[in-house]
């Protein structure tokens, strides 16, 4: 129940102004509810005398007795003075009549009380996936190397869907249920204390005996929902690897490992929906029984004592019976929410997780770049656990990059190449020492100002499904827009800028080539597009930005001859006048870098000119003779 509660403090506060109108009627439905079913006393007593017919004469005045008593006085009071002017049947018609007001007024305050519920599920629902994209956007790139993109997407939409049919569904029933519940027990107890007194001893063992299979099947929905995960993960495993799965012929094996862990899936949340189908039937057995045992004793109390009359024995059993619907759906929800609550843990590992790359408190702005990029006795390594050892992948680093010059990064795999520039825009941070602009720490940079400055051109070209317009124009605020938006709005100093962008990447032609020129959808990650041109559309993306510091990633490394001279010319256009951090898998396409620096097991060996290395005849020399 805490967790639940906790649920609702977080997601459903902000909608607080359509819970309480959901609790005004929920409230008034449960009274008129009650009041309706009060009808059923005068018609059984006076229109069908039963023998304990109740004459009254006079009206009685509301401080002369209990609020019971005087109401039932002068409601017997009206009803005979009806019967004794109008007649039996007509009193019998009328007092129809009010029921099926009552009736009206009661449904129509129930379907107000679930129609202002909607807003609030369909808001949460909608919460609980923004704040995820939000979390997801700003977590660091470390928590994503240790999680499986399959498993965060199975908890954005399986999870978020369970929360919403679990959790987010049974808040109508969370606001209405307990109101009829007090509403009708408060009335039992008016009308007899001793036979609710009787009635309550049975309900905390029912209680009881549904939370135990509530908390069971909170822990097999838990590994249901993990094994969603894995099959996700397999999903977006295969999407991603189909050339290679067809290439090895391992369709069967794929198949195979997909049927095993869906199957798995399968017996589990089988079981799961076995056990919260039970409850219906199981609530109801228990229901009649506790009805049986009441209408026993209460038959006792009528025959006996005649502390009860009959009429108002019926009345009594009425709401009893009235009370147990709501009972069982508080036992329904009893089953939904366990559910609900085991994917909402697994939303809360992205939701609450940690994010090293913090912004500081009060953050230093930086309008551009004038002197040098400095890395100071930097150390950096890899830990994913708290109490694993850290496995330091760049030791001691001491590095200059003066503005406006290029310097390039080389070594074997392994190195820490990658990683020393992932330092520079602050995707890491270091474990000891400093990474330095302009002499300022990037950890004192707002995040925003510092990455402003930077623009990068990677091995692997990350575009997106959209236009050509789109993706060059991405680094630009307020630029992206849907090609297929109809309030687009043209702005000719930027389309003439993309144009130019893509002009100097090399890449304008074969964008006017294409159907719709730069409205064409270049398809998933670029799909539709070769290697080379992915390359110069990310190439013109860069020089939309304009940014004063570039990093290039091996940007040429994957490339044939014919598209790598395009690139290459591409980024010579888009270096000028910028300072560089080259990472080189090909070492010929840095002869022109100001300085060379040679990366081996995380520390640097070699500094100097490409003809300079060449001549120390050490690591440099060896790469190079390698690629010969």
């Amino acid at each position: 129940m805490k967790e639940f509660l906790s649920v609702l403090r977080r997601f459903v506060w902000p909608y607080k102004r359509f819970v309480a109108l959901s609790v005004v009627f929920n409230v008034l439905s449960a009274l008129l509810n009650i009041f309706s079913f009060a009808a059923l006393i005068p018609i059984l007593q006076i229109l069908f005398k039963t023998g304990d017919h109740v004459e009254v004469n006079e009206l009685m005045a509301w401080s002369s007795g209990s609020f019971k008593d005087v109401a039932v006085n002068n409601i017997y009071y009206y009803i005979n003075q009806f019967i004794t002017e109008m007649g039996s049947t007509t009193t019998l018609l009328f007092i129809g009549l009010f029921l099926i007001v009552a009736t009206l007024l009661k449904t129509t305050a129930y379907f107000l009380a679930s129609a202002v519920v909607v807003p609030i599920r369909t808001g949460v629902v909608r919460d609980i996936r923004n704040q995820l994209y939000q979390k997801i956007t700003t977590l660091p790139l470390g928590f994503f190397s240790d999680e499986r993109k399959g498993d965060i997407i199975a908890r954005m939409t399986g999870d978020v869907q369970e929360v919403e049919t679990s959790i987010m569904s049974s808040l109508d029933l969370m606001f209405k249920n307990p109101i009829l519940i007090i509403s009708y027990f408060t009335t039992l107890v008016v009308i007899s204390w001793e036979l609710t007194l009787f009635s309550v001893v049975i309900i905390p063992l029912i209680g009881w005996f549904m939370g135990w299979i509530g908390r069971k099947l909170k822990a097999q929905s838990v590994r249901a929902q993990a094994l969603w995960s894995d099959t996700m993960s397999v999903v977006e495993e295969t999407l991603g690897g189909l050339r290679i799965i067809k290439a090895f012929c391992a369709e069967d094996k794929m198949r195979d490992k997909f049927d095993r862990i869906n199957s798995t899936y399968r017996h589990d949340i089988m079981w799961v929906n076995i056990r919260q189908n039970i409850g219906h039937p199981l609530s109801e057995f228990l229901g009649t029984c506790m009805i049986v045992v009441v209408l026993w004793f209460g038959g006792v109390l009528v025959l006996n004592n005649q502390s009860l009359s009959g009429p108002t024995f019926i009345y009594y059993m009425v709401i009893l019976y009235s009370i147990i619907n709501p009972l069982k759906e508080v036992s329904k929800v009893g089953y939904n929410i366990p559910k609900g609550l085991a994917s909402m843990e697994r939303i809360d590992r992205i939701l609450k997780a940690e994010n090293t790359i913090k912004e500081p408190e009060k953050p230093k702005h930086l309008a551009s770049f004038e002197h040098q990029i400095e890395f100071r006795h930097v150390w950096f390594g890899y830990r994913h656990t708290e109490a694993e050892e850290i496995k330091y992948v760049l030791k001691d680093i001491n590095l200059v990059i003066p503005k406006g010059k290029t310097v390039a990064i080389v070594g074997q795999s392994g190195s820490g190449k990658s990683t020393l520039v992932d330092l520079i825009p602050r995707y890491y941070d270091v474990q000891e020492g400093e990474v330095l602009i302009d002499g300022i720490n990037v950890k004192d940079l707002g995040i925003h100002d510092l990455r402003q400055l930077i623009g990068n051109v990677n091995q692997e070209a990350i575009l997106f499904n959209d236009s050509f317009r789109n993706n060059i124009a991405f680094g630009v605020e307020g630029s992206v827009l849907k090609t297929d938006d109809p309030d687009r709005q043209e702005d000719p100093e930027l389309e003439k800028r993309i144009e130019e962008a893509a002009k100097i990447a090399n890449a304008y032609e074969f964008i006017m080539q294409s159907e719709h020129g730069f409205d064409t959808n270049i398809g998933d990650r670029g799909g539709r597009l070769s290697g080379g041109q992915r390359q110069r559309v990310s190439i013109a993306r860069a020089i939309l930005k304009n940014p004063p510091i570039l990093i290039l990633d091996e940007a040429t490394s994957a490339l044939d001859t014919e598209s790598e001279r395009l690139v290459q010319d591409a980024l010579e256009r888009l270096m000028k006048t910028r300072t560089t951090v080259a990472i080189a898998h090909r070492l010929s396409t840095i002869k022109n870098a100001d300085e060379i620096c040679v990366l081996h097991e995380g520390k640097i060996v070699e500094q100097g000119s490409h003809e300079e290395l060449l001549a120390k005849d050490g690591y440099f020399k060896k790469l190079h003779d390698m690629q010969r």
